[in-house]
């Protein structure tokens, strides 16, 4: 082997460090503009996403509240029904019949009692003075 043949099979080390690459403006601009614009469209993404949750939220909530709603209206028509079943006198009768074992009156039993006319006031009383 010859003297040159093994100098190129060292590798050699080159030192690069005094080498400093210039920083490129109008790359740097470039971006950054590119970084601002994403963030931009990344935000006004996220605000519409907000929004559209937040209708769809409402949404749902109108649709629970007419249904809580619909719900109070049946138990309402039903409460009134129920109301207007106790007020008919068949069904007191009923129950006083048949719950409180009360007996109902004979013809013999009923006693007419006749409102009696009030007296008019007496005259103003005359008091003596002093």
């Amino acid at each position: 082997m010859s003297g040159e043949s093994f100098e190129w099979a060292i590798k050699k080390d080159v030192r690069n460090n005094p080498i400093v690459r210039e920083v490129d403006l109008e790359r740097h601009r470039d971006m950054w503009r590119s970084v601002g614009i994403s963030v931009f469209l990344v935000v006004v993404l996220l605000f519409s996403a907000w929004q559209k949750f937040g209708h769809l939220n409402y949404g749902y909530d109108i649709e629970r509240i007419q249904k809580e709603r619909a719900e109070a209206a049946a138990t309402r028509r039903a409460l009134r029904l129920e109301i207007e079943q106790y007020r008919s006198p068949a069904w007191i009768e009923s129950v006083a019949t048949e719950q409180l074992r009360m007996v109902a009156p004979g013809p013999t039993d009923v006693i007419v009692i006749e409102r009696l006319v009030e007296p008019e006031a007496p005259p103003k009383s005359v008091v003596a003075r002093r």
